[in-house]
């Protein structure tokens, strides 16, 4: 949101300036130039944009936020009673003429396109009735009144059309630069953001790689320690039972290790193309050994051929959690939907579990964050930074008949080859 409390002070300062140079001008035309003009008309509308000075001044220091449709307003007060100066010494012809795009420029680079249009429409209807409706400072007497009246004429009349030309390009300008600041400022947030993901991810894999490396010990204890109470208890049926139950939990950690030390060279190893339905159906065929207490409803489009994708650990990965987010829920019932159009790749996931609420909506993506009892509120962040490296997305959504609708968008046109 733009500092207008800021800058309706910056305001204040150019009227003080603007009144001092005024005034001057005025009593320069008035004793230099012997100029006849109406000395308290004038002082009457010095006085006004004094006033107004003021109680601006005095309002900047209440604790009221200055909205964008008072700030206009204030640049219009100062349109109109520059206006008015303008019109009892010389009107267009005056050379301060341009002082009426001060409130321009300062429209166009603080105020929404909108508003500036609507300030520039008015400069130049204001400059436009100076030219005809107008005090004159000096009266021409001369012989050759008609000669000079001429030349005059056609001086206005380039004045005028530089001054609508110059009023259409300051416009022009100054709001597309805003514009053009204004995505600027959005990619250098994307890109900050980007980058913390980044610094996040990575602090993650070095925890995780050296987690790794440290469980590694104490499963090969818990082998050693599991075979010897299985060769010392080898008459125990139950217990044996039991010694074996954790022997195969061990050997499971184990392998999920050594799986993750070879993830890199998979990774780049698994970059093939494949059938994005064949990998949904991988992913679906290790959830359902996984999560052997789910059930779902699998609809996959038929219209069309199904998109070929570029494979990889990671993607089948995120997809995997998103689906035991989805089990986490509520593993009965589970809808999964995929189609597909010339653009992207849709997947839908939905669970009938209790939803979300409006904190958890807010901070979903966010690493550590979680809206279960357990867990480490890592796993939806590392999927939604795995489809941004495909220029993808993951969006949660209450469903309206229920539950967590969880929907996946992937460009084909950083899919398919």
């Amino acid at each position: 949101m733009a500092n207008h409390h800021n800058n309706l002070l910056q305001l204040t300062y150019i009227r003080t300036v603007t009144l001092f140079g005024q005034s001057a001008a005025i009593l320069f035309a008035l004793y230099v130039l012997q100029a006849s003009l109406n000395v308290w008309i004038l002082a009457s509308t010095l006085a006004a944009l004094t006033l107004l000075n003021v109680a601006t001044y005095a309002r900047l220091r209440s604790d009221w936020p200055v909205t964008e449709p008072e700030f206009f307003t204030q640049l219009v007060a100062d349109v109109v009673l520059y206006g008015c100066l303008l019109f009892q010494t010389g009107g267009a012809t005056n050379p301060f003429i341009f002082l009426l795009l001060v409130p321009l420029i300062i429209c166009t680079a603080t105020l929404s396109q909108r508003l500036s249009l609507i300030m520039g429409g008015l400069v130049v209807g204001i400059y436009s009735s100076l030219l005809f409706y107008f005090i004159p400072i000096i009266e021409a007497e001369s012989r050759h009144q008609h000669a000079l009246l001429s030349l005059f004429d056609l001086h206005i009349t380039g004045m005028w059309i530089n001054f609508i030309l110059t009023v259409g390009v300051v416009t022009w300008f100054i709001v597309r630069m805003r514009q053009s600041m204004h995505r600027q400022q959005e990619r250098l947030e994307e890109e900050r953001e980007k980058r913390i993901n980044d610094q996040q991810l990575l602090s993650l894999a070095t925890m995780a790689a050296g987690t790794a490396h440290e469980l590694g010990t104490p499963l090969s204890t818990l082998r050693v320690l599991v075979s010897e109470l299985q060769a010392e208890h080898h008459e125990d049926p139950e217990l044996m039972e039991d010694l074996a139950l954790m022997r195969q939990q061990i050997d499971a950690c184990s392998d999920r290790l050594q799986q993750f030390a070879r993830s890199v060279q998979e990774e780049q190893s698994s970059q093939r193309e494949e059938n994005f339905s064949d990998i949904l159906d991988d992913v679906i065929e290790q959830w359902s050994i996984q999560r052997p207490e789910v059930t779902f409803n699998l609809e996959i489009d038929t219209e069309g051929t199904v998109p070929d994708i570029r494979n990889s650990t990671s993607l089948r990965q995120s997809i995997l959690n998103l689906l035991n987010n989805a089990a986490d829920a509520q593993p009965k019932n589970i809808a999964i939907n995929l189609s597909w159009d010339t653009n992207d790749i849709t997947l839908l996931i939905h669970d009938q579990g209790p939803g979300l609420s409006l904190e958890a909506h807010d901070n979903l993506g966010k690493p550590f964050v979680t809206t279960k009892g357990r867990g480490l509120g890592i796993g939806l962040f590392l999927t939604a930074t795995t489809l941004a490296r495909y220029d993808g997305s993951v969006r949660l959504y209450n469903h309206p008949d229920g539950g967590t609708l969880t929907e996946v968008i992937i460009p084909r046109s950083q899919l398919d080859d």
